[in-house]
Formats: C-alpha cells, sequence, structure tokens
C-alpha cells in the first residue's frame, strides 16, 4: 500500500471515508480483494497466491514469488 493520486487506469473505491486506488488490470487479476485494519497495521488479501520462496519472507532483502491460484 502506498499514497497515491488516482489514474485513468485505476478502479476508485470510497469505504468508510478511505479512498483505496488499484489498478484496473492488477484488480482484474487479483479480485476480491480485501482491506482489513488489524490495530497494528493493515492485512491485504485477495485471489492471488503468495507462496513463500526459500521458505518465508519479508525482512532485509526477503522475496515472495506470486503464484495465481
Amino acid at each position: 500500500m502506498a499514497l497515491d493520486e488516482p489514474r485513468d487506469t485505476d478502479n476508485v473505491f470510497n469505504v468508510n471515508g478511505f479512498q483505496f486506488i488499484i489498478d484496473k488490470e492488477f484488480y482484474e487479476k487479483a479480485k476480491p480483494v480485501s482491506v482489513d485494519f488489524m490495530g497494528y497495521g493493515f492485512r491485504i488479501t485477495s485471489s492471488i497466491n503468495f507462496a513463500p520462496a526459500d521458505g518465508g519472507c519479508g525482512g532485509c532483502h526477503g522475496s515472495c514469488s506470486t503464484e495465481q491460484k
């Protein structure tokens, strides 16, 4: 997630006073998309499976691969 301004290639969703912007082409691949506030950050879920690369992801120089379900 990042702050951004909407473009012609984006879908814009207004939910509870918040504006969510997602690229139309990516949204077609990832829908449905859910953004949940967890009290300490956000959890984003979609139809894309982010399979762990070499046993995990995150951290310094960590990576995740994306594998379409």
